[in-house]
C-alpha cells in the first residue's frame, strides 16, 4: 500500500495522463512541419504558430502567421519544394511546465539534386510553446546551422535536463 487514498491516486494519475498527452501532443505537431512545409500547405505550417509567433532561422526573421505563410508560398521555397525536397525534424527533447513547454531538436533539410539526394543542411531548433486556444501552439522558434558555430550547439545543450 502507498498510503495514498484513491482520490490521490486518482488525482496523480489525471496529472500523469495530461502530461503524457500534452507531450504526445507537442510531438505531433513539431512532427507536422516538416510534411506540412514539403507540400506547401502556407496555411496550415501558419496554423502551427500562435497568432504573434515567430520564426528565426539564419539571420530572417519572421514574425506572425502572415509572415509564416509568405516564407511558405515564397519563390525561392517554392522553388526548393518543386525540385524535391524533405524537411525533416528528429526526435525532440521536451519539457512542459503547466501551459509552457520549450523543445529542442536537430534536423535535416534534404535536397533532390541530378545525382540523388544529399544533405543541404543540418540543424539545431529550440522551441517554445504555449497552450492556447485549446491547443499548443509554437510561439517561438529559433534555428541555426550545425556548421562548428557555438550557436548551433548551445541550442543543442537547451535539451539537458530531465523532459517532461
Amino acid at each position: 500500500m502507498t498510503g495514498e487514498s484513491a482520490e490521490q491516486r486518482l488525482d496523480r494519475l489525471e496529472r500523469r495522463v495530461r502530461e503524457l498527452a500534452d507531450l504526445l501532443e507537442i510531438q505531433q505537431l513539431l512532427a507536422a512541419y516538416g510534411p506540412l512545409v514539403d507540400a506547401g500547405d502556407a496555411t496550415a505550417v501558419a496554423e502551427l504558430w500562435s497568432p504573434d509567433g515567430s520564426y528565426l532561422v539564419e539571420g530572417w526573421a519572421m514574425h506572425g502567421r502572415a509572415e509564416l505563410a509568405a516564407m511558405v508560398n515564397s519563390a525561392a521555397h517554392q522553388s526548393l519544394i518543386t525540385a524535391g525536397s524533405a524537411h525533416f525534424l528528429g526526435p525532440a527533447r521536451i519539457r512542459v511546465d503547466g501551459d509552457e513547454a520549450e523543445a529542442v531538436c536537430e534536423s535535416l533539410l534534404i535536397r533532390h539534386r541530378d545525382r540523388g539526394w544529399v544533405v543541404a543542411r543540418a540543424s539545431a531548433n529550440h522551441f517554445r510553446l504555449a497552450r492556447g486556444d485549446g491547443r499548443w501552439q509554437i510561439t517561438a522558434r529559433s534555428t541555426r546551422a550545425l556548421d562548428g558555430d557555438p550557436a548551433g550547439r548551445e541550442l543543442l545543450g537547451r535539451a539537458a535536463g530531465p523532459a517532461g
